[in-house]
């Protein structure tokens, strides 16, 4: 692949805005692990294999299965998701896919019928973020280290 500009470098205090966004999600109070399968989930949508590697692993990490992992994919035909996560899932494709149709109004009530406000706010901020973070690593070609 070929090597392209480090935004980080050049650019410091764009990636420190990004960076300030991630600490904000660090005082959610969303379960992390549902996080990390939003983050997941949008990453595969976009194609970022950077994202898709770091998140599949932060989720391990916060003690999230490899079985439910590779389900993420198809959150909608499995049974390992229950209700309020299958509705975060469904809330992040269709704010992922904004150009289709946004987040649609039978999403929004099954969202406001399980989460709070705040978390609801949560659950569009985590997906907002790990959109950017994503058209960042594709645009640049980025890469994950092992």
């Amino acid at each position: 692949m070929e090597k392209r500009i480090d935004i980080q470098r050049i650019e410091p205090k764009a990636y420190e805005a990004m960076l300030g966004l991630e600490k904000y999600l660090s005082t959610s109070t969303l379960d992390k692990k549902l996080i990390e399968l939003i983050k997941t989930r949008a990453s595969q949508i976009n194609g970022c294999a950077y994202c898709i590697e770091m998140h599949a692993n932060d989720a391990l990490k916060y003690g999230e299965t490899q079985r439910r992992i590779f389900a993420v994919s198809a959150w909608w035909e499995s049974p390992l998701f229950d209700e309020k996560e299958k509705i975060a899932l469904k809330m992040a494709e269709e704010i992922t896919l904004i150009a289709k149709e946004g987040l649609s109004s039978e999403t929004y009530r099954k969202a406001k019928e399980n989460f709070s406000d705040n978390e609801i706010a949560q659950i569009i901020m985590v997906t907002v973020t790990i959109n950017s973070w994503n058209r960042i690593a594709v645009s640049t070609h980025q890469v994950h280290e092992d």
